[in-house]
């Protein structure tokens, strides 16, 4: 399938025709350029830079391609044979927008109203979340008071007083939206043709499910559009979401309505009214992150339902790098923290470990979460083990893990065990850092995990291993390491040493030649070990 498009090629040849003389690059490391922008004279690539640096992606390209562009058909050729009734709800669409590029926004608008039927196109709701950017205010009011005389009304405008967030700015979308449907999007997209249909049919159906269209990447250098294949929403346990294939029960109905989904990924559709009932999005959660999580569990356990439409597209644009936030840990974290404490019960141990908090005394504050807790008991919400075992049993419980975090020698507390270079089987002892690849975790099993830990049964983790030879310790595949039988089990308690229950041997460590301490295998010395933090006293 050829994913180009006429627009984007036009673009590249006018710059071929008047720029033919060879120009210096003045950008070489910059990923804008690495498939892009060849013929660009000096000062054009210094205003593209500038502004994929602002946006983190081509806005250079974007504000001279035309705005009715056509992007190609990437639906499965079923789609097409589809038929839709007639009388179906109608539609708001809401655009979420910070300091969005002005052209994609403008783009974004006609693709929706070239391509929604204009009975079910209730209106284009565009909430602007404080942007600072001068021409998405003047500049923007304009444009939609032009495109409203010619459509009446269709166009409306929510502008926060302060920057509030994702989650607050998709209620306030919901809040001012009439239509009996509602879609709630990134700005930074195009719809695909028919959109609308498959989803508009569904709810009709079903006012308690809440859809997903499948998401095409829009590359964010050449703007052109990449097939992605329909994969369900997921997330693991730092609650940060993820592509997840179908089951293979599910395969055969890829191109039905009934491919469910534990999770949605942030662009969303729903019956308008059926959001409202079961609490929107929580507008407790900060900046970025763990809403759509959030919104997803909510779903599932207070009545409703996640599915992902194949025969809906959205071609959406994937930044370079995130410039309205360019760290995301420290929201992420207070977020799914607060996610934890509301919906997953006696599980929610389970993000302390995946971003390695201790269980108790954290630091951080989550916000007052009474109110969704007692919505939560006012919908009569379903346990999270309810949704681990009916709708997501390939996340894994940890129910075994009793200790977590760094893992200290007594002999050099300020050295920690380390996965070593990846790749690379080896261990080894580094300046305690305290990130992923010094992250290790003990099972009631025995068993070591060392650089982090998978939360899905259908991943396996590395494990410390004796390879019975050498002093030199090793990791390797948990799961084969189990059908090969190789020396993965340890007998260790806080405060005491780590002894393999083979060979007797005890991992430990040792100055070598280059004067360095190394970790080692031997005969036992009486070397103590101190893991992070404790689950439960072992």
């Amino acid at each position: 399938i050829f994913y180009g498009m006429i627009a984007v090629r036009e673009a590249v040849v006018e710059h071929k025709i008047t720029n033919k003389t060879e120009v210096k690059k003045l950008y070489p490391k910059s990923p804008l350029f690495k498939s892009w922008g060849t013929e660009l004279t000096e000062e054009e690539q210094m205003e593209a830079e500038r502004q994929f640096q602002q946006f983190g992606y081509n806005v250079f390209l974007s504000n001279r391609l035309p705005l009715n562009r056509t992007i190609p058909d990437t639906r499965d050729i079923r789609c097409a044979t589809k038929s839709y009734p007639k009388d179906l709800p109608t539609i708001s669409v809401i655009l979420i927008y910070f300091n969005e590029a002005l052209s994609v926004i403008k783009r974004a608008i006609h693709s929706i109203t070239d391509k929604t039927p204009a009975h079910l196109l209730k209106e284009i709701i565009l909430v602007d979340d404080y942007s600072s950017f001068e021409d998405l205010q003047l500049a923007l009011d304009e444009y939609i008071d032009l495109f409203n005389k010619d459509n009446p009304g269709l166009i409306k405008k929510v502008r926060h007083k302060r920057h509030m967030g994702l989650a607050k700015a998709r209620v306030s979308g919901w809040e001012a939206a009439t239509g009996q449907v509602v879609a709630i999007l990134d700005a930074h997209i195009e719809v695909h043709k028919e959109w609308a249909e498959p989803l508009l049919a569904r709810i009709k159906a079903d006012r308690t499910v809440v859809l997903s269209p499948v998401f095409d990447k829009v590359l964010f250098d050449t703007l052109e559009v990449k097939k992605y294949n329909a994969c369900a929403h997921a997330f693991d346990w730092n609650l940060w979401c993820m592509y997840e294939s179908f089951r293979p029960e599910c395969s055969t109905y890829a191109f039905s309505f009934l491919v469910r989904s534990p999770s949605v990924m942030g662009i969303l559709v729903a019956e308008r009214q059926f959001l409202g009932e079961i609490g929107v999005l929580d507008e407790g959660m900060t900046i970025y992150g763990g809403e759509n999580v959030e919104l997803g569990i909510r779903v599932w356990l207070c009545g409703g339902s996640i599915e992902v439409v194949p025969c809906s597209k959205i071609a959406h644009i994937e930044r370079a790098h995130k410039p309205y936030s360019p760290d995301l840990r420290k929201p992420m974290i207070r977020n799914a923290l607060r996610v934890a404490e509301i919906w997953l019960d006696e599980y929610k141990s389970n993000v302390n470990i995946a971003w390695n908090l201790p269980l108790k005394n954290h630091g951080i504050d989550i916000g007052d979460v009474s109110e969704r807790k007692q919505l939560r008991n006012k919908l009569k919400c379903k346990p999270f083990k309810w949704y681990l075992e009916n709708v997501y049993p390939l996340l894994d419980t940890w129910k075994d893990i009793i200790g977590y975090g760094a893992l200290n020698n007594d002999l050099k507390e300020k050295f920690c065990v380390d996965q070593g270079p990846v790749p690379g089987s080896v261990p080894i002892l580094y300046g305690c850092h305290y990130y992923k690849p010094q992250h290790c975790y003990y099972n009631r099993n025995g068993e070591i995990y060392i650089g982090g830990i998978k939360s899905h049964t259908y991943n396996s983790n590395r494990c410390l291993m004796d390879p019975g030879s050498g002093k030199t310790p090793a990791l390797h595949d948990c799961k084969n390491a189990k059908v090969k039988g190789l020396s993965i089990y340890w007998d260790f308690s806080q405060g005491n040493a780590i002894k393999n229950r083979n060979t007797n041997r005890c991992l430990e460590i040792g100055q070598g030649e280059d004067s360095y301490y190394h970790l080692i295998l031997q005969t036992c010395t009486g070397q103590k070990w101190t893991i992070q933090h404790v689950i439960k006293d072992f």
